[in-house]
């Protein structure tokens, strides 16, 4: 049996997960759950996450959760874990650093042009331009050919100073 939460209604597994639903949603700013932890459980702050499921779970409707007898891998794969290992596994970022049976071609998409568009091209080669330029810019701003006088002050050295540079 779970708890659905007094407040807002969201399910949790037990007691000690409604205890920390309430608690941190409270710490986070929600007025609505500190209010309700002000009246039903005054000095929430001071308890254990044990001590604050005995004070609220009292005040919260019981509800059914899903059972998982075991950690045996039988139960259905949902969730962030498996769509990260899915993401992995398929094409984009993960065929990039491997290839696992059934997926991805093993080619380099930022290499291997047989599968892209025109238009794809197109971005692609526009990229590489204004890469060029920016790579260009900050080797000519190394090297001190760029146009203009700002490099005037670097030329004749630092501004003398007094000693004293931080009056």
């Amino acid at each position: 049996m779970g708890y659905a939460c007094p407040v807002c209604g969201a399910e949790q597994a037990d007691g000690v997960h409604l205890a920390n639903h309430l608690a941190v949603t409270a710490s986070l700013g929600r007025s609505d759950h500190e209010a309700w932890l002000a009246e039903y459980a005054p000095d929430w702050r001071d308890d254990s996450p044990d001590e604050l499921a005995d004070r609220v779970t009292p005040h919260a409707t019981e509800i059914e959760t899903p059972a998982f007898e075991t950690d045996d891998g039988s139960r259905p794969q949902t969730g962030f874990e498996h769509e990260l290992a899915a993401q992995t596994r398929g094409s984009g970022r993960g065929s990039h650093t491997a290839t696992t049976a059934g997926h991805g071609t093993g080619a380099d998409p930022l290499t291997d042009t047989t599968t892209r568009s025109a238009d794809v091209e197109s971005v692609l080669a526009e990229a590489r331009e204004l890469t060029e330029e920016i790579r260009a810019g900050a080797d000519d701003e190394r090297d001190g050919t760029e146009d203009g006088d700002d490099h005037e002050e670097a030329a004749d050295g630092p501004a003398p100073t007094d000693g004293d540079e931080n009056a």
